[in-house]
């Protein structure tokens, strides 16, 4: 299970890279592998802005669809332009061309867990 250092983790699985005050955000290794073949990414937010831990899109996997929240609160700036014709992408690598949004930061971010807490949240 990859789990980099240097990013910060929800409950809910997405990771986020905070750089200034651009997040880049996406679903965890875990996720995706729990998820399974992920056929479908469905996020129309970009411009909005979206408060931490409401619903900014979903991902649409063979046998299930999951909701997808933010990790903090901001506006949505882009989605990955790759994940319309290639979803499987977030499966591929989750932590790098399968990243989902781009969000300016507008607000503190609460409860981002570190590697090791994310690691002992999920159990590995």
């Amino acid at each position: 299970m990859n789990i980099p250092e240097g990013l910060k983790y929800t409950k809910d699985h997405e990771w986020v890279k905070i750089e200034g005050d651009i997040a880049t955000v996406g679903v965890t290794d875990f996720a995706q592998s729990e998820l399974g073949d992920i056929v479908y990414v469905d996020i129309t937010t970009v411009g909005q802005d979206v408060a931490e831990h409401d619903i900014f899109g979903t991902v649409e996997a063979v046998k299930t669809v999951s909701d997808l929240y933010m990790p903090v609160a901001g506006k949505v700036l882009e989605v990955n332009p790759v994940l319309e014709a290639s979803p499987e992408k977030v499966n591929e690598d989750p932590y790098g061309d399968g990243w989902m949004i781009k969000v300016k930061i507008t607000g503190a971010a609460s409860g981002l867990l570190s590697a090791a807490e994310y690691k002992e949240l999920i159990g590995k």
